[in-house]
C-alpha cells in the first residue's frame, strides 16, 4: 500500500519513561492538554512503567483503557480527548494517526455494531449511557479531524472517510466524491481499499435501498454477515468497521518502532 506516509525512524531503547512510543505521546498530550486530564492519561505520566513494555504491548494496553474489548465504560468519552490529540499531531507517525482515527470510529459506532452481531437480542455488555456519550465525544471533534485532510496522507484519509459518513453533514458529505476520486481512479473495484471506498460514496448517498444492495453485494462476497432483519445502518456501519480493519491492516502489521 502507497500510503505517503512519513518516514518513521526505528528505535529500539526502552529506558525508565517507557517504550518510546510512549514517551512520544507523553510529550504530545502534554503540550496539547493543559490542565486537567482524563484517567487514562495516567498510563502516560505515572512514574510506574510496566517492564514488559515495548511499543505494541504499550499500544495495546493504552488503547484497551479507552475502548475496552470493544465496549464503552463510563470513562471512555473522556479518554477520547487523548486519542483525538493524537490524532492531529504530526509527531504521532502517520499508521498511530490511522489507529487513533479508527478507534474513534470504534468508539462511534459500538452500538450499531455490536446490535448488528446480536441481532435481535440487546448486546451483553451493552451501556447505552456510555455509548451515546461516547458518540457525542467523537462527533464533537470530527470538524477538528476533517480540517486536515489536505494535509493528512491517503491511508489516513481513508479513515477520516469512515468517520465522515457516519456523522454526515450537508457540507461533508458532497466533498466525499471528489475527495476520494484519486482512490477511485487507483484501486479498482475488488480490491480492498477500492472496495472500501466505492462503499463510503455509497453510504454518502443516504439511500436506504442503495446501502442495503451494497452491504448484501459485499457481505455475500467477501465479509462476515449479519442478519438481514437488522436495519440497514448498523449492517452498514459492522461491514464498513470490517472494510476499514482490512485497508489498515498492511499499515499496521509493521514492528510498532517503525
Amino acid at each position: 500500500m502507497d500510503t505517503n506516509a512519513e518516514p518513521e525512524q526505528t528505535r529500539h531503547t526502552t529506558n525508565a519513561a517507557g517504550p518510546p512510543i510512549r514517551q512520544l505521546f507523553r510529550n504530545v498530550i502534554a503540550d496539547r492538554m493543559k490542565g486537567p486530564q482524563p484517567p487514562q492519561a495516567a498510563m502516560l505520566f505515572d512514574s510506574e512503567v510496566d517492564p514488559c513494555w515495548d511499543d505494541r504491548s504499550f499500544l495495546g494496553d493504552f488503547y484497551s483503557e479507552i475502548l475496552h474489548q470493544d465496549t464503552c465504560q463510563p470513562a471512555t468519552a473522556d479518554g477520547l480527548a487523548l486519542v483525538t490529540a493524537l490524532a492531529v499531531d504530526d509527531r504521532v507517525p502517520a499508521r498511530h494517526r490511522f489507529q487513533a482515527v479508527d478507534l474513534l470510529f470504534r468508539a462511534a459506532t459500538v452500538a450499531e455494531r455490536h446490535l448488528a452481531e446480536t441481532w435481535p437480542t440487546t448486546p451483553q455488555h451493552a451501556d447505552p449511557h456510555s455509548e451515546a456519550r461516547a458518540r457525542s465525544a467523537v462527533q464533537a471533534h470530527v470538524p477538528a479531524l476533517l480540517a486536515r485532510w489536505s494535509a493528512e496522507c491517503p491511508v489516513v484519509r481513508l479513515a477520516l472517510a469512515g468517520l465522515a459518513v457516519v456523522f454526515p453533514t450537508d457540507r461533508t458529505l458532497p466533498a466525499l466524491t471528489p475527495h476520494l476520486q484519486t482512490f477511485t481512479h487507483q484501486h479498482t473495484q475488488g480490491t480492498d481499499i477500492g472496495d472500501y471506498v466505492r462503499f463510503v460514496l455509497v453510504l454518502a448517498t443516504q439511500n436506504d435501498d442503495q446501502i442495503l444492495t451494497a452491504t448484501e453485494k459485499l457481505t455475500d462476497a467477501y465479509w462476515t454477515g449479519t442478519a438481514r432483519g437488522v436495519p440497514a445502518r448498523p449492517r452498514a456501519l459492522h461491514l464498513l468497521g470490517q472494510m476499514l480493519t482490512k485497508v489498515g491492516i498492511e499499515l499496521t502489521r509493521a514492528p510498532a518502532g517503525q
